[in-house]
């Protein structure tokens, strides 16, 4: 595959996303083209990325002055205390803001690297190198940071835009298959709110993406970057359109929280479930278009990706997920804010709602 380079264009900086097989190996290269060849590196790499991979970025970051700092990439470390670890161990190796602090991981490892950047003597450069499938086409693009607290995920965090992303397919292939439906989970979801062809090319193609067949996952990511580099582009800081990023998010976030961020629901199957919650929701209070529905049901369910809440949850557990929904960022209220769906490529934002109205429907998923 060649390399394709995604420009990003925000407000205040600009910076390219960069997508080819065995990349890594030339990013020496990239790091003299963006004039950062010059500082000192501070490398925060998850621990489940390969050695192999980690050693042949290394090698190609020939300046010897560099730090490596391993993370634990669990959503129970995904918290200021991990931020706090990178933040004194770069102080005291007297990091300057001119130098480069460098996220190798998914999207755990992105977000708190990327808010350490932010934080760090009010900003530092950030490289984002994303190794799942996940990270790739979704938390890599559009400058989000956050850690999660006791009260819910990415309660605090910032706006950080990178200097660079590197995407490099080669880290693909060391996925299993849960990592892999976690990130197609975020490339159906850009498909459903933004382009009916793409959806329709990954109902035809599923099977190749989720297999890792190029070139089928290539497009896939390449697609999937492009309505997400449109969305932030017209929305960088989630006042309008970027909210429809949330499809299907503010149940899954809630999800994940009630039960307490654990290996039982990685993010990406808790954003299945999300957005077959949101679809039947829509459904119920007559909003989408029925052919479409039907056909995005059918496309889980063949799919074999997560589709029963009742494997995870319990009647009991329904009051603890709503009251992790109303306390979801995106609401101004004690209402549930949802983004739901009319048709392919018309999601409706800014649909707020009563608990009253929640409670029924979720234990009537749960039952059903």
């Amino acid at each position: 595959m060649k390399v394709i380079k995604l420009n990003i264009k925000q407000k205040n900086k600009n910076y390219p996303i960069i997508i080819g097989s065995n990349i890594i190996s030339k990013f020496s290269n990239y790091l003299k083209k963006y004039n950062l060849n010059k500082s000192k590196f501070f490398l925060v790499i998850d621990k489940n990325v390969p050695r192999n991979m980690i050693k042949i970025l290394i090698n190609s970051i020939k300046k010897k002055d560099k730090t490596i700092h391993y993370f634990d990439a669990k959503e129970k470390n995904k918290v200021q205390k991990s931020v706090n670890k990178i933040l004194d161990s770069m102080l005291k190796k007297n990091f300057s803001r001119n130098d480069c602090l460098i996220a190798v991981g998914g999207g755990i490892t992105g977000d708190i690297t990327a808010f350490a950047a932010s934080l760090f003597k009010r900003g530092i450069n950030f490289i984002n190198i994303p190794t799942t499938l996940l990270s790739q086409v979704d938390s890599s693009i559009g400058g989000k940071t956050g850690v999660n607290t006791k009260n819910g995920k990415n309660l605090i965090g910032t706006f950080y835009q990178p200097k660079i992303v590197i995407s490099d397919t080669n880290f693909l292939k060391t996925l299993n298959k849960r990592e892999i439906i976690c990130g197609y989970a975020e490339i159906l979801k850009h498909s459903i709110i933004a382009n009916k062809k793409f959806y329709s090319y990954l109902d035809k193609n599923v099977n190749e993406v989720l297999n890792i067949k190029s070139p089928y996952i290539e497009k896939s990511i390449f697609e999937s970057c492009k309505i997400k580099k449109s969305i932030v582009e017209k929305d960088e800081n989630e006042i309008g359109l970027r909210k429809t990023l949330n499809f299907g998010h503010t149940f899954a976030h809630a999800y994940e929280a009630t039960l307490k961020y654990s290996a039982k629901l990685n993010h990406g199957e808790a954003v299945i479930l999300g957005i077959k919650s949101a679809l039947n929701f829509s459904y119920r209070k007559k909003l989408v278009n029925k052919v479409d529905y039907l056909k995005i049901i059918k496309h889980i369910e063949k799919s074999h990706l997560p589709n029963k809440l009742a494997k995870y949850f319990i009647l009991k557990d329904v009051n603890k997920i709503i009251s992790f929904m109303i306390n979801d960022k995106k609401n101004k209220s004690n209402k549930i804010n949802l983004i739901l769906l009319k048709k392919i490529g018309h999601p409706i934002i800014n649909k707020n709602f009563d608990k009253k109205n929640l409670i029924p429907f979720l234990r009537n998923e749960l039952i059903y």
